[in-house]
Parts: C-alpha cells; sequence; structure tokens
C-alpha cells in the first residue's frame, strides 16, 4: 500500500522532459515501481487516470483491501484504493495532456502532465513546489 502511495507522490512531485507529438496515452500503464496499474482513458474532453490493479491489494494492517485514508474528506476515506481516478488531464495549448495527479497518501491533488515516449512508455511528470521530476510507465495494454 505505501509502495502505491509513494507512486503517486512521485508521480505527482516530479516533472522532467518528453516529446508532446507522440501517441496518445490510453491504454493501461504499469507504474515505475511496478506497484499500480493506471487505466488511462477519454471520459469527456479529458484523459482520466484510474487505479485498476496494486501489487499489495491487502493492508497487512487491516487484512483488507487499502483505502483512501488521507483524503481531506471524510466521506471518501473508506474508498478503495482500486477504483481512484487520480487525475483527470485535458490537452493544453502545446497538445501536452496536464491536469491535477491526486496522492493518496496525503490527499492532495498536484500538478501534472503526461507525455507518451513511443508506444510503449508513459512520462508522468509534476511539481510540487520547488520538487520537481518524472517517472516513466509501461505499457501493459490498450
Amino acid at each position: 500500500m505505501r509502495l502505491l502511495r509513494a507512486t503517486a507522490v512521485i508521480a505527482a512531485m516530479l516533472s522532467g522532459t518528453a516529446s508532446a507529438h507522440a501517441a496518445e496515452p490510453t491504454g493501461t500503464w504499469l507504474t515505475q515501481k511496478g506497484d499500480a496499474r493506471v487505466r488511462v482513458a477519454p471520459c469527456g474532453k479529458a484523459l482520466c487516470g484510474t487505479i485498476v490493479w496494486i501489487k499489495d491489494a491487502i493492508d497487512p494492517a487491516t487484512g483488507k483491501p487499502p483505502v483512501d485514508e488521507s483524503n481531506p474528506n471524510p466521506a471518501l476515506r473508506g474508498r478503495r484504493i482500486v477504483g481512484i481516478r487520480i487525475f483527470a488531464m485535458t490537452k493544453d495549448a502545446n497538445g501536452v495532456w496536464a491536469g491535477g495527479i491526486y496522492n493518496s497518501d496525503d490527499g492532495k491533488t498536484y500538478a501534472g502532465k503526461l507525455l507518451t515516449v513511443g508506444d510503449g512508455q508513459l512520462q508522468v511528470n509534476g511539481c510540487a513546489g520547488a520538487l520537481c521530476g518524472g517517472e516513466l510507465w509501461t505499457r501493459v495494454g490498450k
């Protein structure tokens, strides 16, 4: 569970560079650490990323699926991590998918970008304050 949250933090806090003219980033992606899969699909005019699998599907502390316990909205703290939409990005003026990325570890949403690198990798970029960088996700399905 902590690995998933760390991945979301890294994805939201990091920013790198990549080409914005690659293929659309739809499909299912394995995070760089291999601890989660995120399905990226159209949702209206945006592209939404939803967690569809996590490596640690059972929280050892509770014996149950991990939940969004740090959400600032108390009504959402019991929702399972699998199924959470962590981003809804729209194309900016440069044709780059940009928007917020939700981090279930701290319940905050950070600015981010998606950039495809060929057909097999997705660069997930972002910044939290002055800390910026990126993470490469690998395609596991369309």
